[in-house]
């Protein structure tokens, strides 16, 4: 018994070892401006994410293709990156200005310009978070990619094996027939280690009708890169330019952002009203206040859930309109986020919502005055949590005055990784610890398990851990948070950076007031110490309304009764 727990400690250890690496690694590799995957530091960022071996990535360290996580990572990078030797991390520099039209990835808001045949760039406005988000997904892209070179090379490197070559005719023809596609994927499984089965079911996953053969193509072209880079000496680089090295850091994106909203609330009269902001998708709280009222022909059992899962889906956008035109209509302000922090904004009056408009009621005969203004801000990402809330809590400067915000409530829902229960069930944090260090953040959340009970959902109470990045958490770091004297029931990546801004505005820099309350809850997106059950498993599909639903409930329950 005692020698598995020793070896148990001592993976952890190594694998928390392995992250430091990679962070310190990325820095230097930040300050320095530039690295090639193939060389030393790339080999070192590599070696580190196979000797951590994330539960996200699958079979990361085996010979066989990681298809998952391949899904995962395509997600969250831009279209025909898999096809660009030069990968350029770049600040807001204005590219948006030019002919060439932006790539969106479909997980990951952020913009991406493929500038020719060889360079894409990728503009970072979210921090830190945003880079080492990316230089991980890629070192798994190039991993991959180095897998199929390894498998294709023969004879010493000067020949590619029988699949690699019809393969590459494949790809390569104009005219493709369901046959020759089924004939291709024969070979690709046969190169990434993989039944036909497996390739097909990936192959369908990420078709699309303007690329369907996307999957055999990003193949091709992961393991072409890869020959060519070990044949030819052409190698893949990887560079950040000079000004989003000097802007790092400096919450330029934050305070435009900031500063923005705080005159849309002055413009408006409602800087002196009491402010609730709460951090969350930018649909359940506007649906929540309006929906059931709005669509009550629609859905006539106000209790059913089917409201919200319809409003979810996309089929459903007349419907998602009709309650978008009611809050509109009922004082909701709604701001499309231009400072690059891609954080759009929901400001709603309560004030000017209309007689039996809205779900939930203030109390008789309260002044205009005090009637609270309910800030919904999109979800931030990571350490972008931190520059966001701390810009958005300075008082506002204007003409040689200050103008304080007066905030009443910050309340933060959102998705995070559970350690014992699974997709949908909730976790209420009773305090923040940041993964890698011991600097602890707890606090007086105003929400409870007790708020949750009786409603077929497992609740967690308990410490919640900030990681540095989802993606790099294995089984041995994950065991360690869930056994040991911490008490940790999950994991999510903003918790530590909004208590930070929160705790200096309340306690430090008194903009806002002491007493400030704080509301966190999170429901799961997946139990990554499950097999099978991690992010790369794909999403949560409706198993999400319920819990985002409910927290919203809970959230704007105290909130009008405040």
């Amino acid at each position: 018994m005692m020698a598995t727990e020793v070896k148990q400690t001592t993976r952890a250890q190594e694998s928390t070892n392995a992250i430091e690496r990679l962070y310190i690694t990325m820095r230097h590799l930040l300050n320095r401006g530039f690295y090639k995957p193939s060389g030393v530091s790339g080999n070192a960022l590599r070696s580190a994410l196979l000797l951590l071996r994330p539960e996200i990535y699958g079979t990361i360290a085996e010979d066989k293709a990681e298809l998952n996580g391949l899904i995962y990572v395509l997600e969250r990078l831009p279209e025909g990156i898999e096809e660009c030797r030069f990968i350029n991390l770049t600040s807001d520099e204005g590219f948006s200005k030019s002919h060439i039209k932006p790539i969106v990835p479909p997980k990951r808001r952020r913009n991406c310009y493929r500038i020719d045949d060889e360079q894409m760039n990728i503009e970072i406005t979210r921090g830190r978070s945003d880079i080492y988000d990316i230089l991980t997904h890629l070192t798994f892209l190039f991993i991959e990619s180095g897998k199929i070179c390894k498998r294709v090379l023969v004879d010493g490197g000067n020949a590619t094996i029988r699949d690699w070559d019809k393969l590459t005719e494949f790809v390569l023809s104009d005219e493709k027939s369901d046959d020759e596609r089924e004939v291709a994927m024969i070979h690709a499984a046969n190169i990434l280690g993989r039944t036909f089965d497996e390739v097909g079911d990936i192959h369908n996953k990420l078709k699309t009708p303007q690329d369907p053969d996307r999957f055999l193509n990003v193949i091709y072209w992961l393991g072409k890169l890869a020959l060519e880079e070990e044949t030819t000496g052409n190698k893949r680089t990887i560079t950040f330019s000079p000004l989003l090295r000097e802007r790092l850091g400096h919450h330029l994106h934050g305070e435009k952002w900031a500063q923005t909203i705080k005159q849309t609330l002055r413009e408006n009269g409602l800087l002196d009203r009491p402010l609730h902001i709460i951090s969350a998708n930018m649909h359940s709280v506007m649906n929540s206040l309006f929906a059931k009222k709005a669509l009550a022909k629609e859905f006539p059992d106000s209790n059913s859930l089917k409201i919200f899962e319809s409003l979810s889906s996309e089929k459903h956008k007349k419907l998602n309109e009709k309650v978008k035109n009611i809050a509109e209509k009922n004082g909701m302000i709604f701001m499309d986020d231009k400072s690059g922090t891609n954080i759009d904004i929901q400001i709603f009056d309560t004030a000017k919502f209309g007689k039996d408009t809205c779900c939930y009621e203030l109390p008789e005969n309260m002044p205009q005055e005090q009637k609270p203004v309910i800030f919904v801000m999109d979800y931030a990402f990571g350490e972008q949590a931190y520059e966001t809330i701390d810009e958005l809590l300075k008082p506002l400067e204007e003409d040689g005055e200050k103008y304080f915000l007066t905030v009443d409530s910050l309340s933060i829902m959102g998705k995070a990784g559970i350690l014992e229960g699974g997709k949908g069930d909730l976790m209420i944090p009773t305090a923040h610890i940041f993964e890698g260090t011991a600097d602890n953040y707890p606090f007086n959340n105003e929400l409870c398990a007790a708020d949750f009970e009786g409603q077929g959902l497992k609740v967690l109470e308990g410490t919640m851990v900030t990681v540095l990045g989802t993606s790099l958490q294995n089984k041995d770091v994950l065991k360690f948070f869930h056994e040991s004297t911490w008490n940790v029931i999950g994991l999510e990546m903003e918790g530590v950076h909004y208590q930070k801004a929160i705790q200096s505005a309340s306690r430090i820099r008194k903009s806002i007031k002491k007493d400030v309350k704080v509301r966190y809850a999170y429901y799961a997106s997946d139990n990554p110490l499950e097999t099978g059950s991690t992010l790369a498993s794909g999403g949560l599909g409706t198993t999400g309304v319920k819990p985002t639903y409910l927290i919203t409930d809970r959230i704007l329950k105290q909130i009008f009764n405040s």
